[in-house]
C-alpha cells in the first residue's frame, strides 16, 4: 500500500452493546467454525475528522486517523449499502495532518473541495479480538470485545461502554445469514442486546 494506493475492503458486520461484567458468548459451536484463536489485545486510539457543519457525515461518510491494531493509518468509511460499508485506508502519515491523498479522495465522494477539518471525536478502545477458523485454516469472522472511552471534542463530553463486534472475514461463506443468525442467538443468550447506535462515531457524538 502506497499513499497513491489505498487499500480498499468491504466491512460486514454485527454490533450488539453489553454490560461490563457480560460473559463471552460460545464462538466454538457456531457453524463452520473449527478453531477459536486465543484473544489478542490491542489498545487502538482513534480520532474523527469533519468539517463544522458535518459535510461527510452528512453523506455517510466517516473519517478517522487510528493507531494501534494491525491496520493503523487513516480510514474512510462509506455509507451503508447491502449491509456493509468500504472503507479505504493510507498509512499514518503525520499526526494532525490529513494527507493529500486523502483529500483528493474527500474531494472526490462529495464532489467538491472541503471546507477546513476538524477533530470532532477521539475514540480510545482497548479491544481483544479473536478469531474464528474454519478446517482450513480460512478466517471466517473476527469477535472484538471492545471496551470504549469516547469523547465529543466539540463539548468535551466522554462517554463509556461496551460492546461486540462480529466481522465477516475472507473465508466466510457467500451466504452470511446462517453464521450471523447462529452469532446473533449465541449473543443474545449472553445477555447482549442490539447496539444502540449505527457506528462508535454517532454514539460518541450522542447521536
Amino acid at each position: 500500500m502506497t499513499p497513491s494506493e489505498p487499500a480498499r475492503s468491504v466491512e460486514v458486520e454485527l454490533k450488539f452493546d453489553v454490560d461490563a461484567d457480560t460473559a463471552l458468548p460460545e464462538l466454538g459451536e457456531l457453524p463452520g467454525v473449527a478453531v477459536v484463536t486465543a484473544g489478542e489485545v490491542r489498545d487502538l486510539d482513534a480520532r474523527y475528522y469533519d468539517t463544522a457543519e458535518f459535510a461527510l457525515a452528512h453523506r455517510g461518510f466517516a473519517l478517522r486517523r487510528r493507531t494501534g491494531g494491525p491496520d493503523a493509518g487513516w480510514h474512510l468509511k462509506g455509507p451503508l449499502r447491502a449491509g456493509g460499508r468500504t472503507e479505504t485506508q493510507w498509512p499514518l502519515g503525520e499526526p494532525g495532518e490529513v494527507p493529500a491523498a486523502v483529500r483528493e479522495e474527500l474531494a472526490r465522494v462529495v464532489d467538491a473541495s472541503l471546507p477546513a477539518l476538524q477533530p470532532i471525536a477521539r475514540i480510545r478502545n482497548r479491544r481483544v479480538a479473536v478469531q474464528l477458523r474454519d478446517a482450513a485454516g480460512g478466517m471466517l469472522a473476527e469477535f472484538a470485545d471492545d471496551h470504549v472511552l469516547a469523547r465529543d471534542e466539540r463539548t468535551r463530553m466522554e462517554r463509556r461502554w461496551r460492546e461486540w463486534e462480529f466481522e465477516l472475514g475472507p473465508a466466510a461463506p457467500a451466504d452470511r445469514r446462517p453464521l450471523f443468525e447462529a452469532f446473533a442467538r449465541s449473543a443474545a443468550a449472553a445477555g447482549a442486546r442490539p447496539a444502540s447506535s449505527a457506528s462508535k462515531l454517532a454514539r460518541a457524538l450522542g447521536l
